[in-house]
């Protein structure tokens, strides 16, 4: 019979913040990192954590701002994914982790990628779902936002998409997303994440880190640089509707690293909403496969 193995919902102090974050399994040195991405939380790993938790150790952190954690406004926090990463990387070291197996999402691929770039040799396997580390991967729906980060002025702040409202948190999970996708999608979703989105003061937090998003595309060469030396084994899980990062990025990565399993569902940006079941048992044999290499 299966052991049943329970999620565990807790908090740390880290860098004078209180750190929301769930785990799963039995404490080790070696564990799996989950990072969520924008506007969601750890929530987004719900399904996988029980199923992980019955072979590894897993953890998954709200990132300051996000989810449970703690969201200081501007004026009392420096946002950005350089300081996100510091927080994660203090949280690790705090729960005794060492090594680990990375998935990263969306904004947490930024926040991920720092603490490979610090410590690549920490980092034992890479899963990347619906996050961009290639221009590849920047399709034209971001030919504003580049436009934005070259010269934030007001015009060009105003031909932004409007994305920080209830709208946009929807759209962020059924967006491109044809409707017999649209339908397995859970409504709590995004009413969850705009319950914590409309915080006071939250909404110029998120778009303080969408504007320091530039400095990781800055960091592109770097990360390039990294999978050329490192080769970390690699994951690449992605729902093929998502309209935020193009099907190009797969290939990209395929370019780049000599041990790569590749897998597109008829998904979109938020897969593990629609594809949690088909996820977890990939994740089991990849991480299973990388920590026993």
């Amino acid at each position: 019979m299966k052991r049943s193995v329970k999620t565990r919902h807790l908090y740390r102090e880290v860098d004078e913040l209180s750190v929301h974050y769930r785990e799963a399994g039995t404490p080790s040195s070696t564990a799996v990192v989950l990072l969520h991405g924008f506007p969601s939380s750890s929530y987004s790993f719900r399904a996988v954590l029980p199923v992980l938790g019955e072979h590894n150790y897993v953890v998954a952190p709200d990132l300051p701002g996000f989810g449970f954690s703690d969201a200081p406004t501007l004026d009392d926090y420096d946002y950005t994914f350089e300081h996100l990463s510091q927080v994660i990387e203090e949280l690790l070291a705090q729960l005794g982790i060492e090594r680990y197996v990375l998935y990263v999402t969306d904004f947490g691929t930024p926040v991920g990628y720092l603490l490979a770039l610090r410590h690549p040799d920490r980092v034992q396997g890479l899963v990347v779902q619906n996050g961009n580390t290639h221009e590849a991967g920047l399709n034209d729906a971001w030919d504003s936002a580049r436009r934005f980060w070259s010269d934030p002025s007001d015009e060009n702040r105003a031909a932004l998409p409007e994305w920080l409202n209830f709208a946009g948190t929807r759209d962020q999970y059924l967006g491109g997303l044809p409707p017999h996708v649209q339908d397995l999608h859970p409504r709590e979703s995004w009413h969850l994440d705009w319950e914590r989105l409309s915080r006071p003061g939250n909404l110029d937090v998120q778009f303080q880190l969408f504007t320091d998003y530039r400095h990781h595309v800055a960091r592109f060469p770097e990360i390039a640089a990294y999978h050329e030396q490192h080769q970390p084994p690699c994951l690449v899980l992605w729902g093929r509707h998502d309209p935020y990062f193009d099907i190009a990025e797969v290939m990209a990565y395929h370019r780049d690293l000599a041990v790569l399993d590749a897998h597109l569902y008829d998904g979109g940006h938020f897969l593990l909403d629609t594809h949690a079941p088909e996820v977890a048992e990939l994740l089991v044999t990849f991480v299973d496969d990388v920590l026993h290499r």
